[in-house]
């Protein structure tokens, strides 16, 4: 349809005809963009290949905007083109025109015309573009059109894809430059009319195909260039001043940014550095008060490096970053929490309030640089407790928070172990196992416990840059109770043995941006063959980011190893402190082959009802009614306020 401008701003009228401006054609060509590209592609001659015609068909329609006011061609004053658009009749006249140009064979003694050259944008640098080939009937319309001339072919395309008579074709093709536009029209006329497949995908210059070019030749030219490009450094590095051959920003991108605020947070020297006691007397104990350790905090270069790639990490540098964190560098000078030689490798640790980054590369260069961002915005003493400093081999090697006085590992699937004693060198822990790395079956769980003024308790790797917390208890009250009373660290022995069949089930977390995972044993269910009472535990995975917490409702029968999960939700109040209701059901089988439909729901579960496959009700939170193998049930619930609840899915 035409543009607003066309519709309602009539062209301004000279002696000659309408005239046509800079904006109006514009206009035309950006409106009428794919039309004008194709038009180009079938008067291109096809001796060239597809994909040359491709890119010079785009060539031809950007050029084909004028630089100043022009007036339309007289010809064209009485049919001025596609919808009324003078604009439009000057661009399509101006392809046409180039078009025609570029399929004239070059002359020995004459400058050839621009569009005689090959096209300097677009480019497509390792890949040929070329239409989406069609049928047999377009391939046969191609070769007929190739085997015209270059006017006979212009007849064709604005008689079959433009509908102009042959009146307005002549004009045009005259305008174009064409000497005989009857002989061009009577050439067009032996060719069959099968006009309707000029609009088919296979003459689509703007719906393309991409394949690599060729690949052997393109390797011979890329060594060639890398040869002439070390030529070129190490005549530099000969020529220029003596330094460590890595620059002080190394791995890092260009620079992009020139402000104050960007160069302060560039500036190492700018960096904060927090006293080694700010934290027995900050308000706030989390990892704004962490001093900088490590011994290599006075390595100017490194932290620059370090700096660098953060503000503008290199396609070299390995990122990763938890769910829902910001990658862009630091708003301000950030603060420098440590930075030091670990595991053959320099490491820097920074926080900038939101982010704590981690950057590491190898003791020997920057080649294999990494950078690890996690967002630990309201971090608490408990969620600022350790970061992972570096994992190798499968073993972690955390740095722990200055008020930290003790720590320790243990196995989460055995609580009957005791905790292994880990000595620590300036905050820094020995490698430790770490569960998120280990592949196979889940044959034990290895944590860490942390003990410092306020108690004990544990965190867990989970694949990211700070450790999740564990707990237990009842959610949203607060406490260091036993299982099932309140949420606390999960350090006494009753706690670690409500953990110890669901650890393997953390698992389903790892790299979700975890920031603590409780779990609260909430009903305990008799079970219909008196071989024992099974445990329900629901679990709940928090992150730093507010959304995507993860629920898993699982179940446990005496003597068995691991508990089995029954349901899971993301994005739900259940099993939280907004709302710590929760209800579950699974199918079990006895022991002598019947089929169960077990569910159990939090204390606060007055009556459960089972619809479907199976169909009972029971007055409190526990329900046992028989059923048949692969039953499917729905569970609802009758809370003690009155409100209903349905079972977790």
């Amino acid at each position: 349809m035409p543009s607003q401008d066309a519709a309602h701003h009539p062209a301004p009228s000279s002696p000659a005809g309408p005239v046509v401006d800079v904006e109006r054609a514009e206009a035309a060509l950006t409106e009428h963009y794919p039309r004008l590209v194709r038009i180009a592609y079938l008067v291109l001659p096809a001796g060239t290949g597809r994909g040359r015609r491709v890119l010079t068909a785009h060539s031809l329609t950007q050029r084909a905007l004028p630089r100043t006011r022009v007036p339309a061609p007289a010809p064209l004053s009485r049919s001025v083109g596609r919808d009324g658009d003078p604009g439009y009749a000057l661009v399509r006249l101006r392809v046409v025109r180039t078009a025609l140009e570029a399929g004239l064979p070059l002359r020995r003694r004459a400058w050839p015309k621009r569009a005689q050259l090959p096209p300097l944008l677009p480019q497509v640098w390792g890949l040929k573009l070329f239409p989406h080939p069609g049928g047999a009937d377009g391939l046969a319309l191609d070769q007929r059109l190739a085997a015209l001339s270059g006017p006979a072919r212009a007849a064709c395309v604005l008689r079959g894809l433009e509908r102009l008579p042959d009146g307005d074709v002549r004009a045009v093709l005259a305008a174009a430059g064409v000497a005989d536009p009857d002989a061009a029209l009577a050439e067009a006329d032996r060719a069959p009319a099968a006009y309707h497949l000029l609009d088919s995908p296979e003459f689509d210059p703007c719906a393309l195909q991409a394949r690599p070019t060729d690949l052997l030749r393109r390797r011979r030219h890329l060594n060639a260039v890398l040869v002439a490009g070390a030529a070129l450094a190490v005549c530099g590095a000969l020529l220029g001043p003596a330094g460590d051959g890595r620059g002080p920003d190394a791995a890092a991108a260009p620079p992009y940014a020139r402000n104050p605020a960007a160069r302060a947070a560039l500036d190492p020297g700018k960096l904060t550095r927090v006293s080694p006691t700010a934290w027995k007397t900050s308000a706030r104990v989390d990892f704004s008060v962490w001093p900088a350790r490590g011994g290599l905090t006075g390595d100017t270069a490194l932290l620059r490096r370090a700096l660098a790639v953060w503000a503008r990490p290199g396609g070299s540098v390995q990122v990763s970053a938890t769910p829902g964190t910001p990658s862009g560098g630091p708003a301000g000078p950030p603060q420098l929490l440590y930075a030091g030689a670990v595991d053959g490798a320099r490491v820097v640790i920074l926080h900038d309030g939101l982010r704590i980054a981690r950057y590491a590369e190898p003791a020997d260069g920057t080649r294999g640089a990494v950078l690890d961002l996690a967002r630990v915005d309201g971090a608490d003493r408990a969620g600022a407790s350790a970061v992972v400093l570096s994992r190798t081999d499968g073993d972690v090697r955390y740095l722990t928070a200055p008020w930290v006085r003790g720590a320790g590992a243990r196995d989460l699937r055995a609580p009957g172990s005791g905790a292994t004693d880990l000595p620590l060198t300036d905050g820094v822990t020995p490698p430790l196992s770490g569960p998120a790395l280990e592949p196979g079956p889940c044959a034990s769980w290895n944590v860490l416990q942390l003990t410092d003024g306020t108690g004990t308790r544990l965190v867990t790797d989970l694949g990211e840059l700070v450790p999740a917390r564990l707990t237990a208890g009842r959610p949203g009250v607060t406490g260091t109770g036993g299982a099932g009373s309140a949420t606390g660290a999960a350090s006494g022995a009753e706690v670690l043995r409500t953990w110890a069949p669901f650890a393997c089930s953390l698992s389903a977390v790892r790299s979700a941006g975890v920031r603590s995972v409780n779990a609260w044993a909430f009903a305990e269910q008799p079970l219909p063959d008196a071989s024992g009472s099974a445990a329900w535990v629901c679990t709940r995975a928090e992150t730093w980011r507010g959304g995507g917490a993860r629920v898993l409702a699982q179940f446990h029968t005496p003597g068995g190893r691991f508990g089995a999960v029954t349901a899971e939700a993301e994005d739900v109040p259940a099993c939280g402190a907004r709302r710590p209701q929760v209800l579950a059901g699974v199918l079990w089988k006895s022991a002598a082959g019947a089929w169960y439909l077990l569910a159990a729901g939090s204390p606060d579960v007055a009556s459960v009802g089972a619809t479907g496959g199976a169909e009972g009700t029971a007055r409190g939170h526990l329900l046992t009614v028989r059923a048949e193998r692969g039953a499917r049930a729905d569970l609802k619930g009758t809370l003690e306020d009155g409100r209903s609840i349905s079972g977790l899915r």
